[in-house]
């Protein structure tokens, strides 16, 4: 296959990318199909991992703890026979006083509300979205793999595909994205032979869902 000819201004031309999207536990006439567990294997639904977010809790009960005490301290200062704390008499009177069309009353109510969906989402999310659950052999035991590991060994894969001078992969829950680089063969080829190398490892890594394979092949920029 030729190179792409640079044109009279000098501006480098890249020859259009080839792109092809496919489910890798796609139908067995295509791809072998992914193995599954059965009931009798003994293994248990692989869900994804939660994350114990220790700092947010951790936080969230300093600030309360802090709170909640200072505020035990005033009410305890007043049955005593001391006067109430100047910043608690200020907040009666503010609340009793302000209306509540009030722009500070508006900005106050919308960050307490901002912060109670953020302290809900992290309690009803898994989080640990970098770990990719594995299949479960065993109902005792789960497996995951990082993200980073698993896009470093595709990317190795790929690269013993010949031709290929480059590949960039990004492994997400759903979907892989690899983006090669041939500097020689045919580009159908070349994205031929990266559909079967990777389908192949994608399958290999033991995902509980496997990912969609998505793979772009272009050539490289010319310089000068």
């Amino acid at each position: 296959m030729s190179e792409p000819d640079n044109d009279d201004s000098g501006r480098t031309q890249r020859l259009p990318l080839i792109e092809r999207e496919r489910d890798a536990a796609g139908p067995a006439s295509a791809h072998d199909a992914v193995p599954t567990l059965r009931k009798e294997d003994g293994g248990g639904r692989a869900g994804r991992f939660w994350s114990a977010r220790r700092v947010p809790a951790a936080l969230v009960a300093l600030v309360m703890l802090g709170c909640v005490g200072l505020l035990l301290y005033d009410v305890a200062a007043v049955r005593a026979g001391h006067p109430a704390m100047r910043w608690r008499r200020e907040l009666a009177d503010g609340l009793a006083t302000r209306p509540l069309d009030d722009v500070w009353t508006l900005v106050g109510a919308g960050v307490a509300a901002a912060l109670g969906l953020w302290l809900l989402l992290f309690a009803l999310t898994p989080g640990l979205r970098a770990i990719l659950p594995m299949r479960r052999t065993s109902a005792d035991v789960r497996a995951g793999l990082d993200r980073r590991a698993a896009a470093m060994m595709l990317r190795d894969r790929a690269m013993e595909v010949s031709g290929v001078q480059s590949v960039r992969v990004a492994v997400g829950r759903s979907k892989v994205r690899v983006r090669a680089e041939s500097h020689f063969r045919a580009l159908d080829d070349v994205r031929a032979d990266l559909d079967t190398v990777l389908a192949a490892a994608v399958r290999q890594l033991g995902l509980a869902a496997p990912p969609r394979l998505s793979v772009r092949v272009g050539r490289p920029a010319r310089k000068g």
